[in-house]
Parts: C-alpha cells; structure tokens; sequence
C-alpha cells in the first residue's frame, strides 16, 4: 500500500481561457473543481488505476468540508484530521497551448500539536484495514509558520516504523529532507537546480545534479524535466526517458501522476520510469487536475533508455541566484 501525506492540500478550480489578457474581461470555455495538494493527487491518480493506496488529509473550514466531500464522491480511502485553520483555495488558468498561470493561496498555519496528531495518523494508517504500507509519500508545500525541518523529522519517524519515504516538497523543505536519507525524491527541473545551486542545460547537469543530491542523502533522484521527460538516478544505474504529448491541456497535477506511476511499478528501475512517464503524460493530456485512468495511458509513447549527457535541455536554467 502506498500511503500519501498532504500538509496543505487545497480546493483546485481550472479555468480554461482563450488567453490571458491582463486588465480585460476574460470569458472561460471551461471550468473544474478538483481536490488539490500534491499527496492528494498521488492518490487519485493510484486510485484511477486501482492501485491500493490511502490519503491522510488534514482540512478546515468550509473549504476544507467541500475538499473532503469531492475526495469521498471519488471513493479515496482516507484519513481525515481536523485543524483549526482554512483549507486554502487554489485557481488556474490554462490556455489552449498549454501555458498555466497558476495562483495559489498560502494555507494554514498548523501547530505542533496538530502536526504530531498528522504524524499519528499516518503511522496508524500504515497498519490498518488489512494493508502494511510499502510507502509513504509526503509532499507539496509547507503551511505558514511550519518549520523547514518538518519533512526532514517525519521522514526520519517513518521510517523509523520501516516504511519507506518519498519526498516532494521545495526550497529550504527539500534541502532539509536530503539530511533525513529519503529514499527517493522527486524534484523538478527548478527545485534541482534550487537545492544544488548548479546550471541545468543538459542531461549531464541534470545527471551532475542529481548525484549531489544522491551525495546529500537521498537514495533514489527521479528528476521530472517538463517536456523534455524525466531522469532517473539510482544504485542500479541511470536512465533517460521522454513521452511525447501533442495536445496538452493542463500539466496541473502531472508530476504527481509522475510519481504515482513510478511507486505503483515498483519504486525503481526502468520499467518504472517508463510507467512513470506514461502517468505523466497521460495527465498532461486531460483537463484540469483530472489524474488518468488505464484507458488514458500510452506505454507505447514512452521511450527510455542510457541519458546522452550532451543532451541539451530545451528549457535551460542558469545557476540560481544566491
């Protein structure tokens, strides 16, 4: 079982525009409601693929209520836990190439005490209902005035319990957690070239990168890099792929399709990364936030194999600024 946790999750509303166009009066084509947060999304997303897996969703307010009422219509096998705050709200604006202006609201704030009842509940989850979880998946966001460290201290009481742990979070988050030795994370193309401070032009920098991470203490880097695929880095090796989308809608979402696919393989290795770029880019190609289901996944699009380092990237990033 493949257990996700979501410190900020959110209420997700797509709006589909013919484009942006800053000061007018826009008309929307279309429009979605989704549940949000990045662990939420992991679950759906194994969820429309039948693959055993339980979300634990701390939620507030009417918000909060309404996120948890869209999960349950869903049929997500979840955990709940009551705080205090405002579940935050989230827009996005996609246009018919694909480009998304996203806007999103900080969240609430959680206290130490509402944090060690999260914690709680995903080591009880973990041991009932008849499943033993296999993974754990914390990822997205931090909520104001939650310290840096908290992935870093959940990672370690995780796996304390021998489960393992994959991290997806940012910033100051994702540096923190490298010391915690997750055993994997999943960064994009932005947050490796954060967390390292080093150019990525190529696939040897994203390859130089990710071994920095590797060296900092996660086990398993699996890069996601937009539309130029993803890379994978491991004991057993490293390996490229790509999966050409032609029409994209909304890349909302995609990367926890990403990592969803990759866990529900196995966790490692090639055919994994095969699985996890064809999750990805079966998300890519539905509006919204919507994950995709068997019937929306093209294995035969996806092509893996030894990274060319040389390689460039067509979205480069300089070093980050320090």
């Amino acid at each position: 079982m493949i257990l996700t946790l979501t410190l900020n999750p959110s209420l997700d509303r797509t709006i589909e525009i013919a484009s942006l166009d800053r000061g007018a009066v826009i008309r929307a084509a279309a429009a979605h409601l989704d549940p949000g947060g990045k662990g939420v999304n992991v679950s759906r997303a194994l969820l429309a693929n039948a693959v055993t897996s339980r979300a634990v969703v701390p939620y507030g307010g009417d918000e909060g209520r309404q996120l948890i009422g869209l999960l349950a219509a869903e049929g997500l096998d979840m955990v709940t836990v009551p705080v205090t705050g405002r579940t935050r709200s989230n827009v996005t604006l996609a246009e018919p190439d694909g480009t998304i202006t996203k806007i999103n609201e900080p969240g609430t704030a959680l206290s130490p005490a509402e944090l060690d009842t999260v914690a709680e509940a995903v080591l009880a989850a973990a041991h009932s209902g008849g499943h033993e979880a296999d993974w754990v998946v914390a990822s997205g966001s931090l909520p104001p005035e939650v310290p840096s460290d908290v992935y870093a201290r959940l990672c370690r009481r995780f796996a304390g319990a021998g489960i393992h742990v994959a991290v997806d979070t940012s910033g100051p988050a994702l540096s923190c957690a490298l010391g915690a030795a997750p055993a994997l994370v999943k960064p994009n193309l932005e947050e490796l070239s954060a967390a390292t401070g080093m150019p990525i032009r190529c696939l040897g920098d994203v390859a130089g990168a990710a071994a920095k991470l590797r060296a900092a203490g996660a086990r398993t880097v699996l890069a996601s890099l937009g539309a130029d695929g993803a890379v994978l880095v491991e004991d057993g090796g490293s390996w490229y792929g790509e999966a050409a989308v032609t029409e994209p809608r909304s890349s909302v979402g995609a990367g926890d399709a990403m990592l969803a696919g990759f866990l529900a393989a196995g966790g490692h290795g090639p055919d994994a990364l095969r699985q996890a770029l064809a999750w990805g880019a079966a998300a890519v190609r539905l509006p919204g936030s919507r994950m995709p289901g068997p019937g929306d996944i093209d294995l035969d699009a996806v092509t893996v194999g030894l990274p060319d380092p040389a390689r460039p990237l067509s979205t480069a990033l300089p070093a980050p600024l320090t």
